[in-house]
């Protein structure tokens, strides 16, 4: 079993910071692949980056160059470094985790999830 807790999410103007955490409560053994999703107010779930647990990561292209994923494994977190913000990247963000060794994209393929943290752009 999993739990999944975010936090750092709030409010900024465009081209500005914020970070997120998320904290991985987990059995100590096994591949766990943990990713950020996001959903803005009348739209589908969307993949933004994923982190396996040997330190691959992968990226949409909407945040490429922008976002930064990273974890530290002795810690049990997950974070997110966005940088550069935009209005279209407000909504609300949620924590995810797969046991695997090779990250998926789709939501659906999540088996945990935290309960979310709202981002909002204004410009």
């Amino acid at each position: 079993q999993v739990q999944l807790v975010e936090s750092g999410g709030g409010s900024v103007q465009a081209g500005g910071s914020l970070r997120l955490s998320c904290a991985i409560i987990r059995p100590a053994y096994g591949s766990l692949c943990v990713a950020w999703f996001r959903q803005a107010p009348g739209k589908e779930r969307a993949w933004v980056a994923t982190i396996a647990s040997d330190g691959n990561t992968n990226y949409a292209d909407s945040v490429k160059g922008r976002f930064t994923i990273s974890r530290d494994n002795a810690k049990n977190t997950l974070d997110l470094q966005m940088n550069i913000l935009k209005p279209e990247d407000t909504a609300m963000y949620y924590c995810a985790a797969k046991w695997t060794t090779i990250c998926p994209r789709l939501p659906g393929t999540f088996n945990y999830w935290g309960q979310g943290t709202q981002v909002t752009v204004s410009s």
